[in-house]
């Protein structure tokens, strides 16, 4: 492996590096979103129970006991549940507000390393090709015959950082979907939620007042 790593040309070392930052944020977002994901629907059947006996510490409590991020803006619309309805869709979509980017961390590094990786094999190929024409042209001032395995380093580097490159662009951008349609799935339930909530806070202060 070290051998062929070698022969790709220096583009691999590059090539290498960035699948290994590749990996390492699609394991750290997998583990976070798994870490996020909840039965949001379950939750808010139990957040919208205790509410309805207006047990608002227990509902807090229930908040930070549940880990992600639809129990924290949750918690931070329940926090201003004697507030006027604008208030309260207020404090829960600056609490959404600071949840998304945590969700998307590192995203922009898997986007970039895709977009990237096809073009630094283009690079070993181009690097790769100039080798062979160096080959060619070197030969020709020494008036000696050019044979094919004098070609052969070079096109094998050209070849090698191609592959490499789009073997590592693929996967990446792969990964790169899957934990986008994740993430977008988990903030349509952070959404849902909160809409839930706010209409339910508002409810509760409506009767109240009547």
């Amino acid at each position: 492996m070290w051998d062929i790593v070698q022969k790709g040309g220096p583009m691999m070392y590059l090539i290498i590096l960035s699948s290994i930052l590749a990996f390492g944020v699609v394991i750290d977002r997998i583990y976070n979103l798994y870490r996020a994901r909840i039965d949001a629907d379950k939750f808010m059947d139990d957040i919208t129970a205790v509410l309805k006996r207006n047990k608002i510490i227990e509902a807090i409590e229930m908040c930070n006991k549940t880990p992600g991020p639809i129990a924290h803006i949750v918690k931070a619309g329940i926090l201003k549940h004697d507030r006027s309805k604008p208030e309260i869709k207020e404090a829960v979509e600056e609490a959404a507000q600071l949840e998304i980017p945590r969700l998307e961390k590192h995203l922009p590094i898997l986007a970039t390393i895709a977009h990237i990786a096809p073009l630094l094999g283009l690079l070993g190929t181009v690097t790769g090709m100039i080798k062979s024409f160096q080959v060619i042209q070197m030969k020709a001032l020494a008036l000696a015959p050019v044979n094919p395995g004098d070609l052969a380093g070079g096109i094998w580097e050209a070849l090698l950082a191609t592959v490499a490159g789009l073997a590592v662009a693929i996967p990446t951008y792969v990964a790169y979907n899957y934990l986008t349609s994740q993430i977008d799935s988990l903030i349509y339930d952070m959404e849902r939620s909160a809409t839930d909530l706010v209409n339910l806070l508002s409810s509760r202060r409506d009767t109240y007042e009547v």
